[in-house]
């Protein structure tokens, strides 16, 4: 059974929250399958598409990347409020607009700066969720990832693998390891998550705006978003079980 494709006129502007590996690009494309206007905004495929670019953002960010660390609070916030309210992307910045931001912000400055840019540009957060996977499943699924690299699509060898072995499945190119998914930098990565999520989890709790959904999988948490998302907003969404 399919999901039932919506839409809708409720403006959702959402965040999404994790540890890298949690499963925030698996479920943002699943919500963009139920409800396709949503405008999907990744901080990782910002920075991906400015590192292959080789631009002088890109290079810093590889650097920090490489290292399992947070790219600077002023460089990440400037690359995501650009794209946020940029002008050529019509759903970005009206008063229907459904957004998601993924892996952005992750410290309380980014938070603090992204509130100002929305109070300025009139409009609000509406919803933030936190995907609480454990550790030791995430750290389970690095080995197992693989990506196809124009596109940005994720593989996983035991959960979602490719219908031809080391293809992707639209256009049969190689898919590719990313040079950052190793074990070692993982754990640093996630270290350096948990050391920032709990005061910016705190800061938006207070703003009575954040909800923690917790599974091992993404097929265990992606009913969870969708029943959160009708009780929130009111919404008739329809998801296969």
């Amino acid at each position: 059974m399919r999901d039932k494709v919506a839409s809708i006129a409720t403006p959702i502007r959402l965040v999404l929250l994790g540890p890298p590996g949690s499963g925030k690009g698996t479920q943002t494309k699943k919500l963009m399958n139920l409800i396709p206007q949503f405008d999907h905004i990744s901080s990782g495929e910002l920075l991906r598409q400015q590192i292959n670019a080789n631009t002088k953002l890109g290079q810093i960010a590889s650097k920090y990347i490489h290292e399992g660390k947070l790219i600077p609070d002023d460089l990440i916030t400037k690359l995501l409020t650009n794209r946020l309210f940029n002008p050529l992307s019509p759903n970005s910045n009206n008063s229907n607009s459904k957004w998601i931001l993924d892996g952005f912000p992750r410290t309380i400055i980014q938070a603090e700066h992204l509130d100002r840019t929305l109070l300025q540009n009139q409009t609000m957060l509406d919803l933030v969720v936190e995907l609480n996977v454990p550790d030791s499943i995430i750290l389970g699924r690095i080995e197992e990832r693989y990506i196809h690299p124009s596109s940005g699509r994720v593989y996983n060898l035991k959960y979602n693998p490719p219908k031809v072995p080391g293809r992707d499945d639209v256009t049969g190119e190689r898919l590719v390891k990313r040079v950052d998914d190793t074990l070692a930098a993982f754990k640093e990565r996630i270290k350096t998550y948990h050391e920032t999520a709990d005061p910016l989890k705190e800061y938006y709790d207070k703003q009575g705006v954040l909800s923690t959904l917790s599974g091992e999988t993404s097929d265990i948490i992606f009913p969870k978003l969708v029943s959160l998302l009708n009780s929130k907003f009111g919404l008739k969404l329809e998801t296969s079980s």
